[in-house]
């Protein structure tokens, strides 16, 4: 199992060859506060990377969920609409937002690492 994590604070793991798992960083669900809505995208949709893929509203803001690499959304996480706090209590699982089919694994590469993404996050 490979994780990565990009600029925005998304995460990317490659759990097995066909899909690789999406969410949020503990990082971007504590900025962000009590998540009470998802919008989650089309499965079947393919995005580009970088592109909107999706929307997390918290009690205190809206933010835009970007796609870490190109691909095609392959699954989304139902649990996920019925009960948005899953995003808060376990955003590197059950918190997960959606699956997606890589269409090139350099972007993935490309993406920061655990060491990478704490240096990040480090005060200046």
């Amino acid at each position: 199992m490979t994780t990565k994590y990009t600029t925005d604070h998304e995460w990317i793991n490659i759990e097995d060859h066909d899909a690789a798992v999406v969410g949020i960083t503990a990082h971007a669900q504590d900025a962000l506060g009590d998540v009470v809505f998802v919008e989650l995208p089309e499965v079947g949709r393919s995005f580009k990377k970088g592109e909107v893929a999706g929307v997390v509203e918290s009690v205190k803001a809206a933010a835009d969920l970007y796609m870490p690499v190109s691909g095609e959304v392959v699954e989304v996480n139902e649990a996920l609409r019925g009960d948005p706090a899953l995003a808060n209590s376990d955003p590197l699982g059950e918190g997960w937002f959606f699956k997606v089919r890589i269409a090139d694994m350099t972007e993935f590469d490309q993406l920061m690492d655990g060491p990478d993404y704490d240096k990040l996050l480090a005060p200046s």
